[in-house]
């Protein structure tokens, strides 16, 4: 047996060349996704800087910690406060009775040169006492590193995903194809006296093989590719300038047995194919495909696209603001693509149909793309795959920025919106209102099982306030706004007007019972809370809404220590998102070449006998690559039109579940980005069906 694999590996070496390159670069990329997952997971530790020279540090406590019901028993959770609290003053006598005490940059901790044993003896649960490298704990932003690397994991970990998806199709696709082009060869097999579990147990060391080679080469890959992959985050703005890739072992075995898996999973339902074939099919002449949707796989791909749809429902009619998220709408719409990628064979064939052209050329390219069902699936199938990531992908994203941005827009009645970090409050000229607001956070019990950070909005004039603000108000009135209420969205547990709602300040004080004086519509995540400065300790103003008083306006806001715009600009979204997405469907992109390339190739590669039956029928050879890269083109096209469907169905569930939070609805199908990956996927189809095409008919 392993003869007969080693000989069909090297006389069969072309056809399997595409799988291997897949393969082997889906592999690569996952050890690389992996080594940089493996920086992600652990921030670098940095010594301390504020207090560099003192052993113990103590600093005020800096979470709120409050009894929760877990089943019968109750148990204290944590939540991290906006900022630490002071380091109490009683506690700063006694340290200053016994020990040095050096205060640098403000009261929320100071350092002391004692016995750490002594000093923590003394303080109790008054305060934190922090030594060795938790000393870093009380410089400024502690959690910038660690935060740093939130948005960086997500990202790494779906492309990950995206790259194992694909692989698994694309190598799938390929053993699929090749083991319809060698049901002759099967048939001969079989005519020799083979047995079906030998058909099968030759074409699964096949993959095992190819596995085991493409694996180990495609960790070789990684290894040179996770220091490139570093430099082109941090070089991107994607990564913190000091972020490396670490010498972890676990993403190297991890993608090699993964490469392993992929090659002998894409194998198993092809073998299961080849063991059924008879000993007559060697006598086949026939292209036709008569069973190119076995039972096994309409059932799969029915079910996929059904919990792809139920899903989109379930979830638009359940959460809808969890379709505004990345990680939805990047593993949602798989299934839906999975699930038509296995239905295309059902739907290639009428979908052929439909093409109306005059002329032998356009019959033949019809007809011959209707007959050879498999072929015009495995080559629409991929760009399939790559149109419907880059209409759901950049759809969405577009989509939901630009919601946000409408909603902004929808929200003020400002004619000035200045914003920036510690803004200096201004006084309201003659003739003008001006609102300044801050960020800050407020807990609130949801139940009696958890505790929820909100982040919330400081409002320094609610009367101002109410006047600038355009909020969607579905219960209420702004202008009921005090230091003894608060504005809700429908996210909280009580969010009746009138009703009270128990809060926690952003330093931990409370709680304090405010009254609901209004309630926003959820939107896109940004409504609400809102509370006054006086229900805010230590917020800072961040933003200004002014409206009237003409240039003295103007010069008021430009002393506040911001930039003042002509008009309110909102974000246009975050520029990183789109490097990300772009990461991303460049990976599906370069699979899809791959899997047309190698698919093409294969298919025109065998039929030489057809196309000299068609010279000898009297076709000239232009018209005979014409038809062979017209029945590509034409499979392209029909991917390209399932793919815009999929990309239909998640476009529109994003749309049902913006209009569902009363946000604004924005849909934009980014055609530009469509037209590119259809665009190349057209390109390397005609020109892989044609040069061979070209090379048998000289």
């Amino acid at each position: 047996m392993l003869t007969v694999v080693l000989a069909g590996l090297r006389d069969r070496w072309a056809s399997f060349l595409g799988g291997f390159v897949a393969l082997a670069l889906g592999v690569g990329l996952l050890a690389t996704m992996g080594l940089g997952l493996s920086a992600t997971l652990h921030a670098p530790e940095r010594p301390p800087q504020r207090f560099a020279s003192s052993p113990v540090v103590v600093q005020g406590q800096d979470r709120l910690t409050l009894d929760v019901r877990r089943g019968p028993r109750t148990v204290p959770v944590e939540l991290r406060l906006d900022r630490p609290q002071p380091v109490d003053g009683r506690v700063l006598r006694e340290l200053r009775a016994r020990w040095t005490v050096t205060a640098s940059g403000g009261p929320d901790a100071v350092g002391v040169d004692a016995p750490a044993a002594e000093v923590r003896t003394l303080v109790g649960d008054r305060a934190r006492v922090l030594t060795g490298t938790e000393r870093a704990q009380a410089d400024p932003d502690p959690d910038r590193d660690a935060r740093a690397l939130v948005g960086l994991n997500a990202l790494l970990g779906t492309s990950g995903g995206v790259t194992a998806f694909v692989s698994v199709f694309v190598v799938a696709s390929t053993f699929a194809f090749a083991v319809a082009l060698r049901r002759r060869e099967f048939g001969l097999l079989r005519t020799a006296g083979a047995t079906p579990g030998q058909i099968r147990r030759l074409l699964l060391t096949e993959a095992a093989a190819l596995g085991v080679l493409a694996s180990a080469a495609g960790c070789a890959l990684g290894a040179l590719g996770a220091p490139l992959l570093a430099r082109a985050l941090v070089d991107g703005g994607l990564a913190p300038a000091w972020f490396t890739i670490g010498g972890a072992s676990w993403p190297f075995h991890t993608a090699f047995w993964t490469g392993v898996t992929v090659a002998l999973a894409g194998a198993v339902a092809a073998s299961r194919r080849a063991g059924k074939v008879g000993p007559t099919a060697a006598l086949r002449e026939a292209d036709v495909d008569a069973d190119a949707l076995p039972l096994g796989r309409a059932v799969l791909g029915t079910g996929l696209l059904l919990a792809g749809l139920g899903l989109l429902v379930w979830t638009c009619a359940t959460e809808p603001s969890a379709l505004l998220k990345r990680k939805t709408y990047t593993t949602l719409p798989m299934l839906l693509i999975t699930g038509v990628a296995l239905l295309s064979p059902l739907l290639v064939r009428p979908a052929a149909r439909l093409l109306r052209s005059r002329g032998a050329v356009g019959t033949l390219v019809r007809e011959n793309s209707a007959a050879a069902v498999r072929r015009t699936a495995a080559v629409a199938a991929p760009v399939l795959v790559t149109v419907a990531l880059a209409g759901t992908l950049f759809g969405s994203a577009t989509g939901v920025t630009r919601a946000k941005e409408a909603e902004s827009r929808e929200q003020t009645a400002a004619q000035y919106v200045v914003s920036g970090e510690e803004l200096r409050p201004v006084a309201a000229p003659p003739g003008a209102v001006v609102s300044p607001t801050g960020a800050t956070s407020v807990f609130v019990r949801d139940g009696a099982e958890a505790v929820v950070k909100y982040g919330a909005r400081a409002v320094a004039d609610p009367a101002a306030f109410a006047e600038l603000a355009r909020l969607p108000v579905v219960a209420g009135d702004l202008r009921d706004l005090d230091d003894r209420s608060i504005v809700v969205n429908e996210e909280f547990e009580r969010h009746r007007v009138g009703e009270t709602v128990e809060v926690w300040r952003a330093d931990g004080s409370g709680p304090v019972r405010l009254r609901v004086a209004a309630v926003l519509a959820l939107g896109t995540g940004d409504n609400g809370p809102y509370v006054t400065r006086a229900n805010a300790p230590g917020s800072a103003l961040d933003r200004i809404d002014a409206r009237g008083g003409g240039a003295a306006t103007v010069r008021a806001l430009e002393a506040s220590g911001g930039t003042v715009p002509s008009e309110h600009r909102p974000d246009g979204g975050n520029p990183q998102n789109r490097l990300g997405m772009i990461l991303v469907l460049g990976i599906a992109l370069v699979y899809t070449v791959i899997g047309l390339a190698n698919t093409l190739l294969m298919a025109t590669s065998v039929r030489g006998g057809e196309l000299a039956s068609l010279r000898l029928a009297g076709a000239t050879r232009a018209q005979v690559l014409r038809v062979v890269t017209g029945e590509a083109a034409l499979a392209v096209a029909i991917g390209t039109v399932l793919g815009l469907m999929v990309t239909g169905v998640v476009l529109g569930a994003l749309g049902a579940g913006l209009a569902a939070l009363s946000a604004p609805v924005v849909l934009a199908p980014p055609w530009a980005v469509i037209g590119a990956a259809a665009g190349v996927c057209a390109t390397v189809a005609v020109a892989s069906a044609g040069l061979p095409a070209w090379r048998l008919t000289r």
